[in-house]
């Protein structure tokens, strides 16, 4: 590989999330940035001007996620939501409960970490609840079973279910999604590891849909019932990196994400088991009859249509909803950089495509369908979970609602609100009771914060068919405090690097009121670029103020 250029940046903010994608990783890397983040003590959140089709709009419902994966709504109406680092979320009668399910021990470096959820047919009664994860160690992925009590795992109820073949020192392509079929086997998609090798052998888990029992033991009725206990326990192979599986209420139609390399990604029908679907000989569509052709493919670019990783899929069909009729049935999906959701209706051979959505909340993953009849995703970008809803009101409707900050005196603080209705909306922001001179607009800044602007915020939202009045969002005025100021002090600006190479990098930070900031305060990642988005960088350790990477 000829040598590249190295970039950094410098990112002042703390508690800013990773942004890295989770699900690719192509073979040419254009670029790395190096970043260092300095702890402080603010908030920032990016709000999408979406486009959806008239009378729908994006809620975000819970906030503070920290690099969600994936997403299941649990047989009682709960949704569990897994983080990257090994949280596991509940979502709880309209709010984000504040203590974890569980925490569970992972390697969480490139693609790795907690990556899939799944609950057991009888949970009602056993209250099982399946996890696939990283083993801290990095060793491997492992399928376990947990039992719950409430809102909380009972302790050490974990039971190995499935241990999958050892990782190479490759950190991308671990796949993780799982779900029950009608049959009440369970169904596994795993990544082949970035050997593209894995996809064809069938003596290994890597690269393949795994059909199992509850106990991790192969399926009965699986296509390759001799041989190996990898080989028994596939249904299909040839996949490269499925992300996300979901099944059809009433058909039992199984639909599998796999997320492609450079040119395609692909939503393959895998009901029927012991089909090849050619990875990586096949990318997209092959006019080899080997292999089983996807039932969508979509090419790699900008713009609606394209993207560079489909991160969610869901079968429309729940069994009530105030959505229009003609999305019953129809299959939506997002991508990761696209940032849109396209849906696809299929009679006999016809599969038709449409786009239903755009610029929403960026770097969506895990789209699902919520027994409210509502479709739902994650968006990392936001840290947040989204739900889409439909309502034929023309009166303004609050969609997102201002968030509670801390600020420190002669700081800027900022309250936003997005509402939907029938043009033109106007806005009025009080604070307490009283109305607020000049600011009648979606966003209310104060420049420069003092103790007296402490206090609870809400704004008015009006048009000629009514009103809406948002929630209150408190103001908590904090002593004076400079925000840090971080550096990069190695590798300098314009430094080249060849694929292996170990980076040295060294770093400083400084406070007004602090003064030199200790190694506990460091943060490091790393993330390389590729054409307009980029992927998981090697791990860089944190709380240190210099260290090397590969």
């Amino acid at each position: 590989m000829k040598n590249q250029n190295l970039l950094y940046k410098v990112n002042q903010f703390k508690r800013t999330r990773s942004l890295n994608p989770l699900f690719k990783h192509f073979h040419i890397r254009r670029s790395i940035v190096l970043c260092l983040l300095i702890i402080l003590q603010f908030s920032f959140l990016k709000v999408e001007a979406q486009i959806y089709p008239s009378g729908f709009s994006q809620v975000q419902v819970a906030l503070g996620l920290t690099n969600p994966t994936i997403m299941r709504f649990a047989p009682d109406g709960r949704l569990f939501i897994a983080q990257q680092n090994g949280i596991l979320r509940v979502f709880k009668n309209g709010s984000m409960l504040t203590k974890p399910f569980i925490t569970v021990p992972v390697n969480f470096s490139g693609e790795r970490g907690l990556l899939g959820i799944a609950f057991d047919p009888a949970f009602a009664s056993n209250k099982f609840i399946y996890l696939y994860y990283t083993l801290s160690s990095g060793a491997n992925n492992r399928i376990s079973r947990f039992t719950a009590s409430g809102d909380t795992v009972i302790p050490g109820s974990e039971v190995l279910v499935l241990n999958l073949d050892p990782l190479s020192t490759a950190t991308n392509h671990n796949g993780g999604t799982m779900q029950f079929g009608p049959d009440g086997k369970l169904y596994v998609g795993v990544g082949e590891n970035a050997n593209s090798a894995n996809a064809q052998n069938l003596d290994t888990y890597l690269g393949k849909i795994l059909r199992i029992n509850t106990d991790g033991t192969p399926a009965a009725g699986n296509p390759f019932p001799t041989g190996s206990v990898q080989r028994r326990s596939v249904w299909e192979y040839g996949m490269r990196n499925p992300y996300t599986i979901t099944f059809q209420p009433g058909t039992g139609k199984l639909f599998v994400n796999d997320v492609g390399q450079n040119a395609w990604e692909e939503i393959n029908d895998c009901t029927i088991g012991g089909l090849n679907y050619g990875w990586p000989a096949a990318e997209g569509m092959s006019t080899n009859t080997l292999y089983t052709n996807p039932v969508y493919t979509y090419g790699h670019g900008s713009g609606i249509g394209l993207g560079c990783a489909i991160t969610g899929g869901t079968f429309f069909n729940p069994t009530t909803t105030n959505y229009p009729s003609t999305y019953t049935g129809n299959y939506f999906f997002i991508d990761y950089c696209g940032n849109w959701i396209d849906r696809i209706a299929i009679s006999g051979s016809t599969v038709t495509r449409s786009n239903f959505a755009s610029s929403i909340a960026g770097f969506p993953v895990g789209l699902i369908s919520g027994p409210d009849g509502n479709l739902y995703f994650l968006s990392r970008t936001n840290s947040s979970l989204c739900k889409i809803v439909y309502t034929t009101s023309t009166a303004p409707q609050i969609t997102s609602q201002p968030q509670s900050i801390t600020v420190a005196q002669g700081n800027p603080a900022t309250f936003t609100v997005t509402v939907t209705g029938t043009a033109p909306i106007t806005y009025q922001w009080k604070k307490g009771t009283v109305i607020i001179g000049g600011a009648t607009s979606s966003v209310y800044t104060i420049p420069t914060v003092v103790p007296g602007d402490a206090g609870t915020y809400t704004v008015t939202a009006s048009n000629a068919a009514g009103t809406a009045t948002s929630s209150g969002a408190v103001l908590t005025v904090t002593s004076p405090n400079q925000v840090p100021v971080a550096g990069i002090t190695t590798p300098a600006v314009g430094a080249f690097y060849s694929a292996g190479t170990t980076l040295s990098f060294s770093g400083t930070g400084n406070d007004n009121e602090d003064g030199v900031l200790p190694a506990t305060t460091f943060e490091w990642f790393v993330n390389f670029h590729h054409d307009t988005h980029i992927h998981p960088g090697p791990s860089a350790p944190d709380g240190v103020k210099n260290g090397s990477f590969s």
